[in-house]
Formats: structure tokens, sequence, C-alpha cells
């Protein structure tokens, strides 16, 4: 079983790093952005936000960075799009969560994380987790429009 959730998981981060979603990616009429930066690998992104009447119509990246952040960012770009501004920041809260708990997660949280609980197993190698959430840091940042840049360090 192990076996199986790394294959998944390596089949993931590499179909999501070789053919990011929403990437080079400003939509049209954004109106929210932000930059994240880890200079301790050197990833680097801008988050761009499309809110209207409290929802997230659309949402793309730029910048570049390892497999894993690539990945990150572009599940983050699935998973938000067309949600609404506070079902994104629930969901924010329970996968920094996730990536940062010792607990593992339960069946329901899996279920409700969908792609993303496969990234999660990343926490077992803690500087990657600093990799997998800079976009989601960064895209936070963006609705509550931030103009610091987000760093993880």
């Amino acid at each position: 079983m192990m076996n199986e959730m790394r294959e998944m998981y390596e089949d993931l981060i590499l179909d999501h790093n070789r053919s990011p979603r929403n990437y080079p990616k400003k939509p049209a009429g954004a109106n929210h952005s932000s930059h994240g930066y880890n200079p301790y690998c050197g990833d680097e992104f801008r988050v761009h936000l499309k809110i209207e009447d409290g929802v997230i119509k659309d949402v793309g990246f730029e910048g570049g960075g390892c497999a894993i952040s690539t990945a990150s960012a572009s599940l983050m770009t699935e998973a938000i799009k067309g949600k609404t501004v506070i079902e994104v920041e629930k969901l924010f809260k329970d996968v920094h969560e996730a990536f940062t708990s010792q607990k593992e997660p339960t069946k329901e949280s899996s279920r409700l994380l969908g792609k993303l609980a496969l990234l999660i197993s990343v926490k077992e190698f803690p500087m990657r987790v600093k990799c997998a959430t800079l976009s989601w840091h960064t895209m936070h940042a963006a609705i509550r429009e931030g103009k610091e840049t987000v760093c993880t360090e």
C-alpha cells in the first residue's frame, strides 16, 4: 500500500510540474496579486486572483521553482477556482494545518482535500514543506491584498 501511495504522489507531482495548470497566467481583470519567495531554494511565484462578488472567478500564477512548489501551485489553482473567498480561506487553513500538524489526516479530511491529500505526504520532509506551502501563503496574502513579499523562511 505504501508503494502505491508513493507512486500516486510521484505521478501527481510529475504531472503538475510538467504541465502546471493556470500557468503562466495573469487572468484578465485580476484584481488581487501577491509575490512569494523562498530564499532557501529560490522558489518564487506571483499569484493573481480575479475576485468578483466574493468568488474567485479566475486564478493564475507566474514564476518558477522546484517540482514540489510548482505542482503545489498548480493544484492550488485547481482547488480554489470557482470557490468563495470564505471557502478558500477555510481550505487554506485546512491545508496549512495538514502540512504542519503531527497528526495524520483523518479519512474525512483526506476526502475533503482530494488530490491535495497526496501532496500533504511531503511533510515527511520538513524542508520541502516550505516549497509546498509557498504558493498557498502567497494566495492567502493576495486575498488579503498584502503588499509585502511572502517569505517561507
